[in-house]
């Protein structure tokens, strides 16, 4: 189970995320303010999550809107990972040097903040 906190619209919610299975859920707690907090979609992060030593993070808060490589995947500095969708523009997320993609952590249609974890490539 984790806890998150979600703004929306600036309203403050705090959500708790469950893991049931291979699906997950969510149950949103009571808000900071404001209003009753929506129910957020869940991330469902790869089998493999994490798995390589090179980390390519969110620059900025956004929606997974594309992903153009795969696990497994060659990739050189520069190569398109994924697009996210920050501020209704497309902006591709490429990777920081040389490697092979280890896993893809996101989804297309997931929220992700700053700094979160999208991808990892081996060398």
């Amino acid at each position: 189970m984790k806890n998150y906190t979600i703004t929306v619209n600036g309203n403050v919610y705090d959500v708790t995320v469950e893991e049931n299975g291979t699906s997950a859920a969510t149950a949103p707690a009571a808000p900071k303010k404001a209003a009753a907090a929506p129910a957020a979609p869940a991330a469902k992060p790869a089998a493999n999550a994490g798995a390589g030593s090179i980390k390519i993070e969110a620059g900025a808060a956004g929606k997974v809107f594309k992903l153009e490589k795969n696990v497994g995947d060659a990739v050189k500095k520069g190569d398109t990972v994924l697009i996210l969708e920050i501020m209704k523009m497309e902006t591709p997320v490429v990777a920081p040097q040389d490697g092979v993609v280890a896993s893809i952590d996101v989804a297309v249609g997931d929220a992700v903040e700053s700094g979160a974890l999208l991808a990892t490539l081996n060398e």
